[in-house]
């Protein structure tokens, strides 16, 4: 049988858009939009906004409007980058790590329920398949 590779990447774009629309009433109520959550949750994995920008294929004009809200809402600072005085880094604040901890915890908790429709071996068959799409070691292959 054969796969068509749009159909599985649609698919899968399909998920984690119901995953992420079953948790905007909490994301509301933490005070963040959807992609300023995503914002939030790559910040201490590129701390400059044109690294985010990057990282989330998102246009730079947005990102600077998502990280001055996220400013406004007390959930980052900038910091002075001691290594190149003309730059800006991004910084958590303990309400945003909470934020981001929060909102984390209510997307898993939504993936998991959508995970408990699949059989624990299909789980790790589809982590094994994911870390090989993604490039990454496969346990028993030489890896992990």
């Amino acid at each position: 049988m054969s796969v068509d590779g749009a159909q599985l990447w649609t698919l899968n774009q399909r998920l984690l858009g119901v995953v992420l629309d079953a948790c905007t009433r909490e994301l509301a109520e933490l005070g963040l939009e959807t992609k300023e959550f995503f914002v939030l949750a790559e910040v201490e994995a590129s701390p400059y906004p044109a690294e985010i920008a990057t990282a989330l294929l998102l246009p730079k004009a947005s990102v600077t409007v998502y990280v001055r809200n996220l400013v406004a809402k007390g959930f980052l600072r900038r910091e002075i980058d001691e290594a190149d005085l003309r730059r800006h880094r991004l910084v958590l604040t303990a309400e945003g790590t909470r934020a981001r901890d929060r909102a984390l915890a209510a997307l898993a908790a939504e993936y998991d329920r959508r995970l408990a429709r699949v059989t624990p071996q299909d789980r790790v068959e589809l982590q094994r398949i994911l870390k090989a799409m993604l490039g990454s070691p496969v346990p028993g292959r030489g890896g992990e």
